[in-house]
C-alpha cells in the first residue's frame, strides 16, 4: 500500500469513526487488500443458517443473513458488500467469480469488478459490470441507486431500461403493479461516498468519482 493510499485511509477512518467503521479501516491499513470472507461484523450474522464470526469464509453458493441492529462486510474476489440490519443475500458464481447475487431482503451496498453480474431483487433483475450499487428491498418496492457505471434493469413485462451514472444521478423506485414492473425516479438515500470508498479499497480500487473531482466537493 503506497503512502498516498495510507493517508487517504487514515482520513476516511476519522470520517467513519462516528459510524463505528474505523476498525475496518485499521484492518485495511494493516493488511492492504483483504482476502475473501466476512471481514466486518457488528451484531449477529449467519452463513447458511449457522452463526458466524468475523473472519469466517464466504463461499459462492452461500446465504448470508444479518440480524437486527447488525451489519457486515463481505469480500469476495474483486467484489465487496456492506450489508445492513435484517438483510439476506445469496452469492452465486463459477470458477471462483461472482456471477449472480440474490438480495432476498434488507439493504446492501456493493461494488463489483469489471465482469457481468446479475442481481435479483424481488421481481427486478439488474445486470451490471464494474459498478457500485445500493439496493433496498421493501415489501412494496425495490430501491436501486446505480452509484456509478452502467446497468440494465429488467422485470415482468418491462422494457429493459439502461442506466448510466457517474455519481448517483438516477436513483430508481421499482414497483410491480398488475404484473408489470415500473421504474420511477427516486430520491438519494441511506448510503454514502465514504462507504463506497471503503468497499472499493478492500478490493484494491478507488471509485471513479475520486478521479473526476466529484469527491469531496459533492459529497453525499
Amino acid at each position: 500500500m503506497n503512502n498516498r493510499r495510507r493517508r487517504e485511509l487514515l482520513q476516511w477512518a476519522a470520517a467513519f469513526g462516528a459510524a463505528g467503521a474505523s476498525g475496518l479501516i485499521r484492518e485495511v491499513l494493516a493488511a492492504g487488500d483483504l482476502p475473501p470472507g466476512l471481514h466486518r461484523l457488528d451484531g449477529t450474522v449467519a452463513i447458511n443458517g449457522k452463526p458466524a464470526q468475523a473472519g469466517a469464509k464466504v463461499n459462492l453458493g452461500d446465504r448470508v443473513a444479518t440480524g437486527p441492529k447488525s451489519s457486515a462486510v463481505v469480500v469476495l474476489k474483486g467484489d465487496a458488500m456492506l450489508m445492513r440490519a435484517d438483510t439476506v443475500i445469496e452469492v452465486r458464481g463459477e470458477s471462483g467469480l461472482l456471477t449472480d447475487m440474490l438480495v432476498a431482503s434488507g439493504r446492501v451496498l456493493s461494488v463489483f469488478a469489471k465482469k457481468p453480474v446479475n442481481i435479483k431483487a424481488a421481481s427486478a433483475t439488474i445486470g451490471i459490470r464494474g459498478t457500485g450499487a445500493y439496493i433496498e428491498v421493501d415489501p412494496d418496492s425495490v430501491y436501486f441507486c446505480l452509484c456509478y457505471g452502467e446497468a440494465l434493469v429488467d422485470g415482468p413485462k418491462m422494457q429493459t431500461k439502461t442506466v448510466k451514472t457517474t455519481h448517483h444521478e438516477q436513483p430508481l423506485l421499482l414497483t410491480e403493479r398488475g404484473g408489470i414492473l415500473a421504474a420511477e425516479p427516486g430520491p438519494f438515500r441511506n448510503h454514502t461516498d465514504d462507504e463506497l470508498i471503503m468497499l472499493e479499497s478492500l478490493v484494491g480500487r478507488e471509485p471513479p468519482f475520486m478521479k473526476d473531482g466529484k469527491y469531496p466537493a459533492n459529497k453525499y
